[in-house]
This record gives C-alpha cells, sequence and structure tokens, in this order.
C-alpha cells in the first residue's frame, strides 16, 4: 500500500473521517426525551433570553471553537479548496480535542472572498466560544483577522500567523540563553515572508529582537527599500537599508536564521558565513531548509531546531494553539491578546527549564533530560504543557483586562488535570522510543498481506528493521499487489536459507536430551517460528513478533523450547496494556498460567510493575477477587491476599493491596468510604487476576464493551525478546506491538536484566523449575 493509499485509508477505515459529535447527557427514555427536548428545553432558552450568559451554564458554547477556512492556502497544497480542505480542519478538530479537550465544528467557507469569511464568522458568533481561522491566504488571513477582532467579543486567532511564532519565540529565549547572546543586539533573518514569517518576526520584535536587525527574504530575495514588485503593507514592515540582496547575502554574520519557506533553501556554504554560535530555525514541512546532519557538518557550534519530530526541539503548533485556546474559553475571555500571546511563550519558556519528570522521558525514550542545545522547548506529548501554558494565558487575560470570568489558580490547575487523564500519547510515546533506536523484528508469517503493510510502516515511521520470513516470491506478490515498497524489509526463506544448517545444530544441541533429533530439529525449522526463534537466540533478530494466524499454543511453545524463560524468571506470564481516553490499566496474567499460585502471582505482578514503570506509570496494585480484605474466607481469595503480601514483602517501594473486588480496586471513594486502612489512595493501575479465566475474561471485555485499546499479549519473563499477537489482528495492532517488542530490546541492551523478566531462578526441584524443564 503507498503513502497515499495508506492515508485514504485510514480516512475512509471504519466511521469516515476524524471525528464525530457524542452526546452528553442521556437519552434513554421518555423522561430524558421531555427534559433533552420539548418541552423541558424551553426552560433554558428562557434562561439564556434573559440572561445571555446563561449560554455558558446550559449550553456547550463555552467549550465550543469554530475551525474556519476557505481553503485558499491549505497546508503546502495551495488553493485547492473548501471543501479540499476539510481533512486538515477535522485533524485540527482531532488535536483540539485530544490536547485541551476542546469540542470543535469544522467549518469551510465556500468563498475566496474576504469579506465573506468575515461575515461568516460574525454571524456564527452565537454559536461558539472561539474561533481559530486557518488556512486562509496571506494577505487576506491579515485583514480577515484584525476585522474580526474588532467586531466579535470572542477570541479569534489565526494559528498560521501565530503558533509558529508563540512556539519559536519560546525556543528562541533560551536558544539566546544557552549561547549568551542579548536579544537586543542578535541580527535575525527570515526566510520566507508570508503570514507565519511576518507574524514570527512581529513577535520576536514585541519579545526584544530590534527591528532594523531584522532580515526578511521572500522569492526574490531581500525585501530591501526601493525594490519593487511583490510587496504589500505587511511585507512593507520590514524594507529594510541594507546592500544585500540575496537570502546567502543576508545570512553573513547573522546571529539567528529562521526558515518558514521550502527545503533547500539554505547551503552549508550559507551557514558557514553565520555568526559564532548560530541559532538556526529550518522549520519548512516535511522537509527543513537545511537537514541537522548538514548544519553539523559546518557548524558543530550551532543551535538547531526544526518542524520534525525525529530531531530534537520540535518546532510544533501543538504546543499553542489547543492550550491557548483553553486558557482563553475557561477565563470567557473576548479576544486572544498580544500579553496572551506573550504569557504563552514565556510559559514554554519557562517550562523546558524545569526538571524534566522520568514519566515525560520516557514517553519519549529518554533519560536524564534536561535544559541544553536539545531541549529548548517541551516535548508535544508532556502533560505538563497544558498545565502550564493554560493557566498562564488565563492569568493574562484576566490582568490584561479582557477576561470576564475570575479563575483560582490553583483550582484552576485541578480542573486542567481531571481534563485530561495520563493516558492520552502513552501510544505515540511507545512509536517515538522505537524511532529512536530502531531494532530488527522477524515476522515468522511474513507473506500475511497484514504483517506486510504492517511492515511497510515501521519502515516508513523509522520504528524497525523487519525480516519477513517465508517464500521471497509469494511474499513480493502480496507486497505488490497492496503496493507495499520493500525497501528497507528484509526478507528470509526457512527452506532454503544458509542459517538452516547451523539453527538445527543449535536446536538439536539445545534439545537433543529431550528426545529431538538432528533430522526432527531440521524439519521443525520449516515452521517459521523456530526459524524466527532460533534466529532470536543466536542474535540474528532482535525480537520476534507472531500469532496473527496462529492459537496462542502454536506461537509461543517453539519461543520457550528454542529461547526459553530468563534464568531470573520463576514464570512466564503474558499481559495486556489497556488504554483508554483517561485512563491505562495493565492486566496479568491474561494468557499463559492457568491457576498461578501466590508465589507466581507475586512474580507477575512484579514483572507487570515494570512495564509500568518503563511506559512512565507509576504502578499502584491490586491483587483482584470476588473478597474484600477477608470478607469471604476461601483460598482463591486467601490466595491473592497472600500474593498482596508477597510483594509487598520483596519490593516495598510498590503500593499494592489485596485481596479486593474490581470496582473496588478502581474506586478512590469506595476506598476512602469503606476501607481507610487500605494502602490504595488512588484507583488501581496494575491488575493481578486470581487465574487465567479471570484475567482473559475481563480483558476481553474491556475491550470491546469499554472501548479500550488493547496492546498486548506481552510477554513476561523469557530469556529474550518474544511477543505474540492476537489473531485476526489488524495493521495497527501490530504496528503497537512492534513498538513495544522494540523497546523491550532497547531495555534489554541497556541493561543486565530484561525489561519484561520477572524475580528470582527457581530452584532446582521448584515445581515452576519442573515446569519448565518439561517445556
Amino acid at each position: 500500500m503507498t503513502k497515499r493509499e495508506d492515508a485514504l485509508d485510514y480516512h475512509a477505515r471504519g466511521r469516515p473521517g476524524k471525528i464525530a459529535v457524542v452526546p452528553t447527557k442521556p437519552l434513554q427514555n421518555q423522561r430524558d426525551l421531555s427534559l433533552a427536548y420539548s418541552p423541558g428545553v424551553a426552560e433554558p432558552c428562557l434562561a439564556i433570553k434573559d440572561d445571555p450568559d446563561a449560554a455558558y451554564r446550559y449550553t456547550a458554547r463555552g467549550n465550543l471553537v469554530a475551525v474556519v477556512t476557505n481553503g485558499t492556502a491549505v497546508l503546502g497544497l495551495g488553493n485547492i479548496g473548501a471543501l479540499a480542505g476539510k481533512p486538515v480542519m477535522e485533524g485540527k478538530g482531532n488535536l483540539f480535542k485530544q490536547f485541551a479537550d476542546i469540542d470543535v465544528f469544522d467549518l469551510e467557507v465556500g468563498s475566496e472572498s474576504p469579506d465573506d469569511v468575515i461575515r461568516f464568522c460574525q454571524l456564527l458568533e452565537p454559536t461558539v466560544g472561539g474561533i481559530n481561522l486557518e488556512d486562509i491566504k496571506a494577505p487576506d488571513c491579515f485583514y480577515i483577522e484584525e476585522t474580526l477582532r474588532k467586531t466579535l467579543n470572542i477570541p479569534v486567532f489565526h494559528d498560521d500567523q501565530h503558533g509558529t511564532a508563540i512556539i519559536s519565540g519560546a525556543a528562541l529565549l533560551n536558544a539566546l540563553e544557552i549561547v549568551g547572546k542579548q536579544i537586543d543586539q542578535v541580527k535575525v533573518v527570515f526566510s520566507g515572508a508570508g503570514a507565519s514569517a511576518i507574524s514570527t518576526a512581529e513577535h520576536y520584535v514585541r519579545l526584544g529582537v530590534q527591528r532594523e536587525n531584522i532580515l526578511m527574504c521572500d522569492r526574490a530575495g531581500v525585501i530591501y527599500a526601493g525594490r519593487e514588485g511583490e510587496m504589500d503593507p505587511y511585507k512593507a514592515r520590514f524594507i529594510r537599508e541594507t546592500a544585500a540582496r540575496s537570502l546567502a547575502d543576508a545570512l553573513v554574520g547573522a546571529d539567528v536564521f529562521v526558515g518558514l519557506s521550502v527545503a533547500g533553501a539554505v547551503t552549508r556554504e550559507m551557514v558557514a558565513q553565520m555568526s559564532n554560535r548560530p541559532i538556526i530555525f529550518a522549520l519548512a514541512n516535511p522537509n527543513p531548509e537545511i537537514a541537522p546532519d548538514e548544519i553539523r557538518s559546518v557548524r558543530s557550534d550551532a543551535i538547531i531546531a526544526t518542524g520534525r519530530s525525529d530531531y530534537p526541539n520540535q518546532v510544533n503548533n501543538v504546543l499553542g494553539f489547543p492550550f491557548i485556546f483553553r486558557g482563553a474559553l475557561d477565563v470567557r475571555a473576548t479576544e486572544i491578546n498580544e500579553e496572551m500571546k506573550m504569557a504563552a511563550t514565556r510559559a514554554l519558556a519557562a517550562l523546558a527549564k524545569e526538571n524534566v519528570p522520568d514519566s515525560v522521558a520516557a514517553l519519549y525514550g529518554l533519560r536524564n533530560v534536561h535544559f541544553g542545545a536539545d531541549y529548548l522547548i517541551p516535548f508535544p506529548f508532556d502533560p505538563r504543557v497544558l498545565l502550564s501554558v493554560a493557566p498562564a494565558v488565563a492569568w493574562a487575560a484576566v490582568a490584561s483586562g479582557v477576561a470576564t470570568e475570575f479563575i483560582d489558580l490553583e483550582g484552576y490547575r485541578d480542573r486542567l488535570e481531571a481534563r485530561l487523564g495520563r493516558a492520552r500519547g502513552l501510544v505515540r510515546g511507545l512509536i517515538n522510543r522505537a524511532n529512536r533506536d530502531p531494532k530488527r523484528i522477524v515476522f515468522p508469517e511474513g507473506d500475511d498481506p497484514r504483517i506486510i503493510r504492517a511492515a511497510g510502516q515501521l519502515v516508513e515511521e523509522g520504528m524497525a528493521f523487519p525480516i519477513l520470513l517465508g517464500d521471497e516470491s509469494k511474499i513480493r506478490d502480496m507486497a505488490a499487489l497492496h503496493r507495499v515498497s520493500l525497501d528497507g524489509i528484509a526478507i528470509e526463506d526457512p527452506s532454503i536459507s544458509p542459517k538452516r544448517d547451523e539453527y538445527a545444530h543449535y536446536m538439536w544441541q539445545l534439545r537433543q536430551r529431550k528426545g529431538l533429533s538432528l533430522d526432527e530439529a531440521r524439519r521443525q525449522l520449516f515452521n517459521g517460528n523456530y526459524f524466527g526463534s532460533c534466529m532470536v537466540a543466536r542474535g540474528d533478530a532482535d525480537a520476534l513478533l507472531s500469532g496473527v494466524n496462529l492459537h496462542y499454543p502454536e506461537t509461543i511453545r517453539p519461543a520457550l523450547q528454542v529461547i526459553g524463560a530468563h534464568p531470573g524468571a520463576k514464570v512466564v506470564s503474558g499481559m495486556y496494556m489497556l488504554v483508554t481516553d483517561r485512563h491505562v490499566v495493565f492486566c496479568a496474567d491474561t494468557t499463559v498460567n492457568l491457576d498461578p499460585s501466590a508465589e507466581q502471582l507475586a512474580q507477575i505482578g512484579m514483572a507487570a510493575c515494570r512495564v509500568a514503570r518503563t511506559m512512565g506509570v507509576t504502578p499502584r496494585v491490586a491483587m483482584l477477587s470476588f473478597s474484600n480484605f477477608g470478607s469471604v474466607r476461601d483460598p482463591s481469595a486467601n490466595k491473592m491476599a497472600e500474593a498482596a503480601r508477597l510483594l509487598r514483602e520483596r519490593e516495598p517501594s510498590i503500593v499494592v493491596d489485596g485481596e479486593m473486588q474490581a470496582d473496588t480496586a478502581l474506586s478512590p471513594e469506595i476506598l476512602a468510604r469503606d476501607y481507610p486502612f487500605s494502602l490504595l489512595k488512588e484507583e488501581a493501575n496494575v491488575l493481578v487476576f486470581p487465574n487465567l479465566a479471570a484475567g482473559n475474561i475481563a480483558y476481553k471485555m474491556l475491550h470491546h464493551l469499554g472501548g479500550a485499546t488493547a496492546i498486548g499479549p506481552i510477554l513476561l519473563g523469557m530469556r529474550r525478546p518474544v511477543h505474540v499477537l492476537e489473531r485476526g489482528a489488524d495493521v495497527q495492532d501490530i504496528v503497537n506491538m512492534a513498538a513495544v517488542a522494540v523497546v523491550d530490546a532497547q531495555e534489554r541492551s541497556r541493561q543486565s536484566e530484561p525489561l519484561f523478566a520477572a524475580i528470582p531462578a527457581p530452584a532446582p526441584g521448584t515445581p515452576a523449575a519442573a515446569a519448565l524443564s518439561r517445556t
């Protein structure tokens, strides 16, 4: 599948598009109907008629933003029309909701007339709490925004103008601090003179850059005094008396470069002519004006930012607009003024200097992240951005007199934290980590079209080096059928591989005292799971991922026989990570052990906690039962209480309690009211089940009825990374599990004790050791 087809499939799959309207009140019976609509709905209507501010109490207006475009400047596609721009507007709405819990109507206006757009927005004012203008060409966008800000009493914000200005402004302040230069002394050069560049230059002036120290270049070169053609009143603000005529001329001796133009606009030679310790913001998308590696080849002293996620210092507008509107809406600001934009910039700059929690660094596969040349601004998926930027913007609105509501900042932060759980961005965090150090993943079911498509996506996103097992001609035919490029994907045919003899002897030596002959080993290697397990065991691959067409035992048995359990593991178990909008829960054991003992349950809980910590989640463990703290005397309940005691004894830093019922474990209210003695004070996020039946049934119900995203099964306790796909897994499921496998392999390469192992080895003669010896 080509990138184009993949993008089209993403938008068409299931319910078309990316957003939906979700009811917030029940409508289950006649009473609900009479309240939601006639006759009950008349009461809030009359209340709003008497007091227009009541609309914020009785309707969704206070949390509703209109994303408005006329499609005249969509991304880098140009004037493609309002309807063609709709996918972008839906995407913007998705970001508003995911990052700041703001609801959106995307509205595409079928007119290129600026006055029509203005009139449309003016008529829209009673419907929404704010308007985000998007993808409107310059200079029309300036006129539209200026007029609406004068005529409306709700916030209006053109993100294409101000987003980059606000985010890069934070990066500029911090970069100047690092290089030791004063903002009123630096020479700044812009490549690009569109809406974003002009707004960014104006924002830099407000931050302290001297206007006379800015040179702006457009397609015709430097904007200098006396130049004819390609001029408008907004560009004219940056006309300079200068001998420079080209971008290369302008960059001689420059301290700062800001690129908002096109890929390749800057050369190594130009960068070499800049001043000492240059600051280079190459922000063109998808490819920067000059790649960071090219810059480093001539200027190792440069401070660099781009718009890309695969380099440090990503200047991404999502660090701005969701949180700016969040703060503006929550104080019912009548506009987004310069004070509010400045507050957002300074809040981002200040946040980058704070200690980065391990949980945030873990989302990006990093450790010990500190303010510096490679960390100028916060990460987009850092949940602290909401808690920092929105209050700063809200308070600036209050202080500058455009707020109509006053907020208590401490209480406000608590409300913000409650809006968004920490589960958001967890899957993306795994993918970010995988990107930083891709590993070799072998897929035994290499001719399955889902595996092939997932492998293509893994290469495209830079997450892994896939190895597909199977008949090469069949794999190539299937890839061609689904239009997947095999560039970067290795293919290995177990039936003719030169590794067959080596692997056969390895398996025979490993299992010759368990009845395996050399000929039987050779025959078993026709099975991709045995061959793939040998690749991982012999170091020819870093992880194995299989099971999309197999029953669970068919996948795990070869891995246990060839790779085996880690010497430090008493039990191999399976865990699912369930992710909802607001929660992430780790469930174990869901796939392996029929009726684990208290000892085994403690081991399972320990291994699950290690995974949770690596995902940036502080584990809180509940040993689940049908009994609450001895309310029922039963061997099963006693087992769970003993498991909690063992885990607490061996790892006092883990908060664990039980036995307890599931609703008790997930309800702080029940815990506080009925069991104040419990060590759990918050809802549990690691759930350990008494047996396989309970764990398997529970995770599937949560997945299918509760709508949780299920990532797993994550295999715990193996000697090397082996993970199992659910039968029927789709492409995204495979990609998610591949990210888990890569992170597992990364962690094992960093530490002697594997991430997904349990604790000490089973002593000879114990039931666990005997069970492993029979495998």
